[in-house]
């Protein structure tokens, strides 16, 4: 009796441990958004609508820059939109294919797939992340393989 109590206790506490552990990764996770205006920390205060969609931006004053001229802001917004969940990968941001789950990747907070590895390697193969996020998150590419999630009523 004593026995399966101490491996029971046993087994409690590297369930707790590891539960712990997971929480700790989850928020390690957690990307900080930056204004796509000002590239900024920002927080969900303030919000510029955008392809049905929130923006987050640090003020009123980026907010209208988004929303006057959201091409020039295109694929740091995107990427928001991402990051945010609020847009899903759904085919290659390159050849509008079906995607590999196998080519998943976190590209500066926001995971995407791809429909090969060749299209995976292009953006493997550039270190710079603000020239990523242009390549993957950019009008063109988005469009091709990101979907406006919809918002629930």
């Amino acid at each position: 009796m004593k026995k399966n109590l101490l491996i029971t206790g046993a087994f409690l506490a590297t369930m707790f441990v590891m539960t712990s552990a997971n929480s700790a990764k989850e928020e390690a996770k957690k990307v900080e958004l930056k204004c796509p205006v000002a590239g900024k920390v920002v927080t969900k205060k303030t919000a510029a609508s955008y392809k049905g969609a929130d923006v987050y931006v640090c003020c009123g004053k980026c907010k209208k820059a988004i929303e006057a001229n959201p091409a020039k802001y295109a694929a740091k917004a995107n990427h928001q939109l991402a990051q945010t969940k609020q847009a899903k990968c759904v085919k290659c941001v390159f050849a509008g294919k079906k995607t590999n789950p196998k080519t998943k990747i976190d590209v500066a907070g926001a995971e995407l797939s791809f429909c090969c590895n060749g299209c995976k390697g292009k953006v493997l193969a550039e270190k710079d992340e603000d020239k990523r996020i242009e390549m993957v998150f950019n009008d063109k590419a988005f469009k091709k393989g990101f979907e406006i999630v919809k918002k629930d009523k």
